[in-house]
């Protein structure tokens, strides 16, 4: 009955409420009562409304046929409309020119009058207006030498460069960094045997030890060995008396002057070990982030024989196809050590998965405990991104992209864990893809097979030369060459895939190729090695911008 009442209720209102409203307030309806009929208009219609149904040409008297309408208003309403077009011409066409004439800008201190570049959207290149705001500013200019008289100094350090090459040279700028805050004279670094590289290489097997020491002369006194007053060169390496080993991770400057300062006046010579990530980036000044990033792109240089074979390398990678064209370089992280370390969960059989447990179990026994929570582990970092993509997943994140089946892919890797049926659907769907082994023969290369980090420093200069830089996961060799091409201009694109979100979409059985294609463009356009501020505990190596590059 409620309902009844209810739906009656209605009823009645729909049935007297709109013609009420009609009568009262709507504008559509004619009512002849209130037509205005007396003097009190003004000179108006009649019928007011008539007005309402004028087209906007009405309004222009020369396209009406009113015989009432004079020949004279007529040509004057022409003139003005006439006029009102050429002023419109002129208008647009001034601004296509302001819009296509060059505009001044200054090279090398010279004001020129520069072309301006159409913006287009390219698989290959970052646009050019979000490249163009910042420029390195690290490079020493002024000449003006800071560095004291040889017996003003503090005294010496020294220092091991542990781990891989890209490790030790984090370590080297730091090293440089730390004398500079300590007014101390540095000892050429010596690099550290590492357990998993095994290599015996030297300072100078690698690195241009004369540009490097003539390039800093006037921001730190550098020598190339242990002075010769200091007989006793072993106990360096080994005496707990002539060892700093208490200095944290990411210590600030003033850790440095308050705790390692005073050892070095007192004892002369002192080695600081470890010293892998020992220095911080945002509690220190500025200057001293300037000198490190000084170091890395401007006194760091390899052999003059690596950066030819790399050059080699560079040109025969744009050659491939009989004329130019661009190429990808693709850090592939996917050696069997990396997976084990990562204690994520791949595709795999089960034979497979047996035998990668015993390798982590024997490898990092604590990590691995008893092995009964590892699975939920697998799954927690593999949603926030911490797993290294598999070859097939980068292959179908490059596609989403847009990139084609043509492209020209130079592979950074050691050997892919699970051989070539792991790398199956990588080169299915990009079937160039090549090594420097396979780019160069085996004469060529046998010179750099004498030092592993040899080798590593060819996919070093190869990858920082391309014209689209992929990363698969973090690392020091990935971050170093993102920093480096945003040094260099921001031009060349670095991609860095969101792995967390591409986790999700990958496990998403309802998602359509289309939606996917969606999400991948939309994710990574500005994960392109873009100009990004930096923040607080910010990777100075990943993105050098405030520091060591200025406001173009």
């Amino acid at each position: 009955m409620a309902e009844l009442r209810h739906s009656s209720s209605l009823g009645s209102r729909a049935g007297s409420s709109p013609m009420k409203r009609d009568d009262t307030a709507s504008p559509l309806i004619h009512d002849h009562q209130n037509i205005t009929t007396d003097d009190d208009s003004g000179g108006r219609s009649r019928h007011p409304f008539r007005d309402r149904d004028r087209t906007i040409w009405s309004y222009f008297p020369f396209f009406v046929e009113d015989p009432r309408v004079s020949q004279h208003n007529s040509r004057i309403s022409l003139c003005l409309v006439v006029f009102i077009i050429i002023a419109g011409l002129i208008s647009v066409l001034s601004i296509i020119n302001r819009l296509n004439a060059p505009y001044l800008c200054k090279k090398d201190g010279i004001v020129l009058h520069c072309p301006r570049v159409k913006e287009t959207t390219s698989l290959w290149e970052n646009p050019v207006s979000a490249t163009t705001s910042w420029k390195p500013c690290a490079e020493r200019r002024d000449g003006i030498s800071d560095v004291p008289p040889k017996n003003e100094t503090s005294g010496y350090i020294f220092i091991h460069a542990e781990g891989g090459l890209n490790q030790q040279r984090i370590a080297i700028c730091n090293a440089v960094a730390v004398a500079k805050i300590l007014n101390a004279t540095l000892i050429l670094p010596v690099l550290k045997q590492d357990q998993i590289w095994k290599d015996q290489t030297k300072f100078e097997d690698i690195f241009d030890v004369d540009h490097f020491i003539d390039y800093l002369k006037d921001d730190v006194r550098i020598v190339r060995d242990i002075p010769d007053w200091f007989t006793d060169k072993s106990e360096l390496f080994s005496s707990i008396r002539r060892t700093v080993k208490n200095i944290p991770k990411y210590a600030p400057a003033q850790f440095y002057i308050d705790n390692v300062l005073p050892r070095i006046k007192e004892k002369k010579i002192m080695a600081l070990k470890p010293f892998v990530d020992r220095l911080g980036y945002d509690n220190v000044p500025q200057e001293i982030n300037r000198l490190r990033c000084r170091v890395n792109y401007h006194a760091l240089k390899f052999l003059p024989e690596i950066e030819q074979m790399a050059d080699s390398l560079v040109s025969r990678m744009r050659n491939r196809t009989g004329s130019s064209n661009p190429y990808m370089a693709l850090h592939l992280r996917f050696e069997k050590g990396m997976v084990g370390l990562s204690f994520c969960d791949f595709v795999g059989t089960r034979e497979e998965k047996a035998k990668m447990a015993e390798y982590r179990k024997k490898e990092w026994p604590r990590r691995y405990k008893n092995g009964s929570h590892l699975w939920q582990l697998a799954l927690q970092k593999r949603k926030e991104g911490r797993c290294p993509l598999e070859p097939g997943e980068v292959a179908v994140i490059l596609r989403a992209m847009g990139y084609p089946k043509e492209t020209q892919i130079y592979v950074a890797s050691g050997q892919v864990y699970g051989g070539q049926n792991r790398m199956a659907p990588l080169r299915n769907m990009f079937p160039n893809l090549v090594t420097k082994e396979e780019l160069a023969g085996k004469e060529e290369l046998a010179g750099f097979r004498k030092h592993v980090t040899s080798l590593a420093a060819l996919d070093f200069l190869v990858c920082l030369k391309s014209d689209v830089f992929v990363m698969t996961h973090g690392g020091n060799f990935a971050k170093l060459i993102i920093g480096a091409r945003r040094y260099m201009g921001h031009r060349n694109k670095s991609i860095k895939p969101d792995k967390g979100l591409m986790s999700k979409s990958f496990g998403d059985p309802y998602m359509g190729w289309a939606t996917f294609v969606e999400d991948v463009v939309v994710t990574h356009q500005t994960r392109t090695g873009l100009p990004e501020e930096t923040f607080p505990n910010y990777d100075l190596w990943e993105n050098p911008l405030t520091p060591c590059m200025c406001k173009a």
